[in-house]
């Protein structure tokens, strides 16, 4: 299947009332999973690079690797750039075959995140590509709190800024390794009423099961960005794996495990949340 933009990814979620998993990527070997089951199920999925992953891997390889494992899945793919934090870094996605680039502005003012990601959204709509934006800075587990969204602001920001879809804080946590966050389904449901952007939350791991349903039939929370809870499967499989093969040292043999178990979760997190 050609990879699509997240702008038609989530216009088609939102029609038809479910949500799409943004699946954060460290490696091809979660990339090939995330895709098998996408593949096995027929749900979209989008292949998210953020930070991290750009560290280790170059991201003109892994605008390749993404668009290679969606032209062997037969059902739609996003390929992602996550936390963009500047031009240059959105730009360089936007020219390594990426669909769809995110632009975190979330910790500057509203009119400097409104400039930036219109720049962005400019160049990128040029070429077919989406633009996500965020506003209300999303925090961290043990880490800086967040800042809710404002209302007003949103409304501005989705308004002025011409990005496709818009992540916003209310209530949802990064790094959360337990389904702890409490969504104020309120805040989400007053700027649905004044935008028709499709909306993100970051930090969806920690966000409880039954919620997550409620999001995707109820809401215009489009995308639920899924990262801990899969590196928490990761992490498992191979420890157990290590443990249950003390003598294999081929990187291979121990990786190769995890991609099945990889599979097997990400099946359940986007049948959660996916066209019934």
């Amino acid at each position: 299947m050609t990879a699509v933009n997240l702008k038609k990814i989530l216009n088609d979620a939102n029609k038809n009332n479910y949500a799409v998993a943004g699946l954060v990527v460290l490696g091809w070997d979660d990339a090939l999973a995330f895709t098998q089951a996408a593949d096995e199920t027929g749900i979209p999925i989008i292949l998210q690079a953020g930070p991290s992953c750009r560290a280790h891997t170059p991201i003109s390889i892994l605008g390749k690797m993404f668009r290679y494992l969606a032209s062997q899945t037969k059902t739609n793919i996003c390929c992602h750039v996550d936390h963009g934090y500047t031009l240059d870094e959105c730009y360089e996605g936007i020219d390594s075959g990426f669909t769809s680039v995110m632009f975190d502005g979330s910790k500057l003012t509203l009119n400097e995140n409104i400039k930036i990601s219109k720049k962005i959204a400019s160049r990128a709509h040029k070429h077919n590509i989406s633009v996500e934006g965020e506003i209300g800075f999303v925090g961290y587990d043990n880490g800086k709190i967040s800042e809710g969204t404002n209302i007003e602001d949103a409304v501005s920001f989705a308004n002025k800024s011409n990005i496709d879809a818009m992540a916003i804080s209310v209530g949802n946590t990064h790094l959360q390794t337990s389904k702890k966050a409490s969504i104020d389904f309120n805040k989400i449901n007053l700027i649905e009423e004044k935008t028709k952007i499709p909306l993100v939350l970051h930090g969806s791991s920690g966000i409880p099961v039954k919620q997550r349903k409620q999001l995707a039939r109820k809401t215009k929370v489009a995308k639920l960005n899924i990262g801990t809870e899969i590196r928490m499967t990761f992490g498992q499989s191979i420890r157990k794996n290590l443990k249950n093969n003390p003598k294999t040292y081929d990187r291979l043999q121990l990786l190769k495990p995890t991609i099945k178990d990889l599979t097997k979760v990400t099946k359940r997190i986007i049948k959660q949340i996916g066209p019934n």
